[in-house]
């Protein structure tokens, strides 16, 4: 069971991956950014297999494309904050 989950991630990832001609008649915006920046990481890996994906999408609006892909990458997954939680420090009595 969890490998036909491997492998059905995979084929959605994949499908999803910038460099697959997804984007000829329309431009990638904001939001496919944001997307094509949280998969990223395995977007590098699958390059390897297929030579027609790449990690960003060369056919996109400019600025807002950018800027969701790198608030993606630098995020990850939640971790765009503002300030970092902190654990509270040890008093020595």
């Amino acid at each position: 069971m969890k490998r036909w989950l491997f492998i059905m991630i995979a084929v959605l990832l994949a499908g999803c991956a910038p460099g697959t001609e997804t984007y000829v008649d329309q431009t990638a915006g904001f939001f496919s950014g944001v997307w094509h920046g949280w998969i990223a990481p395995f977007t590098l890996i699958w390059q390897i297999f297929d030579e027609n994906i790449r990690i960003y999408e060369a056919n996109n609006t400019g600025w807002w494309y950018d800027l969701g892909f790198y608030m993606a990458v630098i995020s990850g997954f939640g971790g765009l904050a503002l300030r970092r939680k902190t654990k509270p420090t040890r008093t020595k009595k």
